[in-house]
């Protein structure tokens, strides 16, 4: 069973250790003594924990889409040059980044400070996970 020590866990979940232990105090987050006496939580809670906390901001556009990968977010950056563009979004702690058309920029008015939405729809995702944490 995998197991976080309170201050990985405050990174995976973006917050500071103490609100980590706040949540522990408030019995909202289980966690107990590893054998070497640290305070740990079991990586199965620690991960329902995350998806039940994870606010996503709603999607503006009211669009229904098959894609169910919608990160809403700030553009952050728009580098255009006469053919196509790289647009910065960030949406929460994640940056995406999307190459499309200038024409396209220009169409959806993209700059920095819009609001917008990116839709990824992709046949292939890959997931890798660090040595030693299976």
């Amino acid at each position: 069973m995998p197991q976080f020590r309170l201050s990985e866990a405050a990174r995976l979940l973006g917050v500071s250790d103490d609100t980590v232990r706040r949540w522990v105090r408030a019995g909202q987050l289980s966690a107990f003594d590893d054998s070497a006496g640290r305070k740990v939580v079991d990586g199965a809670e620690l991960a329902a924990f995350a998806k039940a906390q994870a606010e996503q901001p709603e999607d503006p556009s009211n669009v229904g889409r098959s894609a169910r990968n919608r990160f809403v977010g700030l553009v952050t950056e728009v580098i255009t040059d006469k053919v196509m563009a790289q647009v910065e979004l960030q949406c929460g702690p994640h940056r995406v980044v999307s190459l499309m058309s200038a024409e396209a920029v220009r169409e959806l008015g993209l700059r920095p400070g819009v609001l917008a939405v990116a839709v990824v729809k992709a046949t292939t995702v890959v997931i890798e996970t660090p040595e030693g944490s299976r």
